[in-house]
């Protein structure tokens, strides 16, 4: 298996690289892929929903009125979950979200990804290149040279570069990661992977 590899200038290098068939030619797993998604999403919700119980709800320590006589119900306070103002019943409290699936089975959906991609020709590599300085319109000419200015991408590095890493940060549709930190999720959520030459060897798990 191949990828051709092309300068930023968006032209074809003539040169190919060859990829592994473990990574961009395994079989497709979708219900892997489906939970690793939902794994991804659930375990980044925060929790933090909440409403107050009659104990929480301020007021209400006087009795509204006396026990007998008036001919209407017993009230010992108006934060009753009965009453308008009163606390919430069974409602919403702060808690953690956990789905965490085994690493074989993430390892497998980040494999069933990218070979999907490889299959849909959605996958571009592009000689390793840096820039000098964080200057925004430098990154967004070389997504302007493949023709994916307007689409979803996700340049995947070798390394951490800080240049990089701050020259996209206002460019919409754009994201960028290291290869090796990339999830299954991260992979999906992109039109296009703009894959750097040596982060390929990091996706296939090498050094």
């Amino acid at each position: 298996m191949e990828l051709e590899v092309y300068t930023k200038e968006g032209t074809a290098s003539g040169r190919k690289i060859k990829v592994s068939k473990k990574v961009f030619g395994a079989d497709i797993n979708e219900h892997v892929v489906y939970l690793a998604v939902q794994s991804f999403r659930t375990n980044n919700r925060q929790g933090t929903a909440a409403t107050k119980t009659r104990s929480m709800v301020s007021g209400g320590g006087k009795k509204p009125w006396k026990q007998k006589g008036r001919g209407t119900a017993r009230a010992g306070t108006s934060r009753s979950p009965i009453w308008k103002g009163g606390g919430i019943v069974h409602g919403p409290q702060p808690h953690p979200f956990h789905f965490n699936i085994s690493k074989k089975s993430n390892k497998l959906a980040r494999l069933s990804v990218l070979s999907a991609k490889y299959k849909d020709e959605h996958i571009k590599v592009v000689e390793d290149f840096s820039l000098e300085n964080a200057k925004t319109r430098e990154v967004f000419s070389v997504l302007k040279n493949f023709g994916l200015e307007a689409t979803k991408t996700l340049v995947l590095l070798p390394e951490y570069d800080a240049n990089l890493l701050l020259a996209s940060r206002n460019i919409k549709n754009l994201k960028i990661l290291m290869a090796k930190d990339a999830s299954a999720y991260d992979l999906l959520d992109c039109k296009t992977l703009l894959v750097m030459e040596s982060a390929v060897k990091k996706l296939e798990g090498k050094k």
